[in-house]
């Protein structure tokens, strides 16, 4: 799928109006500085101040090849304004889970096209990429992303399929796998058995992601701990939906 161009918005600030173009860009994935121009229409050093500016306050930040990517501080504000029980409820459980497995176990949230690593339990055995909280990424490829989109509404999917690298078959065997397992996009040869975190009339506020080496975490390894991920995930939500349904004013995290 072709990946689509940025979005101008006037705010009637220009030099937002710019940074906000540049965040369109890497919000579908990382790009060079030359993309950035390319994409954007800008100049060169328009793009060059204002990305290095973005770099300086967390906005934005580097992959290991060069390239632009979301900034961990666009994570860390999402997690600190849905500062919410979930966190909270999942921690134990999460906990539980990485004891159990031996592998890296999070949460993942999506705000838009962006999927946010809201909670982390580390094994000391996996030997993952680190992903903290807070870091983003763009929700377009791998089982974490699936499962934040395979259960929305038929427009937010379709929204969600822009650029991305799945369609909807694959989702649409997500939803009657139940789960899913695959290379994950924190690393080339990192696997992730996801699955979703579900309350009330089965809305997905979240994605439970069981991390690990693909030499460890093979196939039939997570065909084998999808059950155990699934189990974590129900706790979670029956949790979650109680402590929602004894304090009727409250808003459902997501």
């Amino acid at each position: 799928m072709s990946v689509p161009g940025p979005v101008l918005h006037d705010s009637g600030v220009r030099v937002l109006d710019k940074a906000s173009m540049l965040l369109g860009v890497v919000e579908n994935g990382p790009a060079s500085s030359a993309e950035l121009v390319n994409r954007t229409g800008l100049s060169r050093p328009t793009v060059h101040r204002i990305a290095k500016a973005m770099e300086r306050l967390g906005l934005l930040t580097r992959d290991l090849q060069g390239r632009f990517v979301l900034g961990p501080r666009l994570g860390t504000l999402m997690v600190e304004a849905h500062g919410d029980r979930l966190l909270w409820i999942a921690a134990p459980a999460l906990r539980e889970l990485a004891g159990l497995t031996g592998f890296d176990v999070r949460l993942f949230r999506r705000r838009g096209s962006v999927q946010i690593c809201v909670a982390a339990e580390r094994s000391r055995t996996a030997g993952g990429p680190d992903v903290p909280i807070g870091a983003a990424q763009p929700a377009k490829a791998g089982p974490v992303a699936q499962t934040l989109f395979a259960w929305e509404a038929p427009e937010e999917i379709y929204e969600g399929l822009r650029g991305a690298r799945f369609g909807p078959e694959q989702l649409a065997e997500v939803r009657r796998r139940g789960w899913i397992y695959g290379p994950d996009t924190a690393g080339p040869d990192t696997r992730t058995v996801a699955v979703p975190v579900r309350v009330r009339e089965g809305r997905v506020v979240a994605a439970l992601a069981l991390s690990g080496p693909a030499a460890r975490l093979t196939a039939g390894a997570g065909r084998m701990l999808s059950g155990a991920a699934i189990d974590t995930a129900i706790r979670i939500g029956d949790a979650l939906h109680c402590s929602y349904a004894n304090d009727p004013g409250a808003r459902v995290a997501g």
